[in-house]
């Protein structure tokens, strides 16, 4: 199991994937809006997406976890 953690605080820009679907490491799975930037959140692993713990303008802080990858 690979977990996403937020790199920074920010808002929720855009989920670009859904539980279930399959990724590839360094697949985009969302993006963090964060001082006018936007950081994408990237697959640590090739797997299925088991969970996306977020919504499109929650807020987070760094360190939470935004999604679960299992390989």
């Amino acid at each position: 199991m690979a977990e996403v953690l937020g790199e920074m605080a920010g808002v929720v820009a855009r989920i670009t994937v859904q539980v279930g679907d399959q990724v590839s490491a360094g697949q985009e799975l969302l993006v963090v809006e964060s001082m006018k930037m936007e950081i994408p959140l990237l697959a640590p692993i090739g797997g299925t997406v088991q969970e996306v713990r977020v919504a499109v303008g929650a807020f987070v802080q760094a360190g939470d976890v935004l999604a679960v990858v299992e390989p």
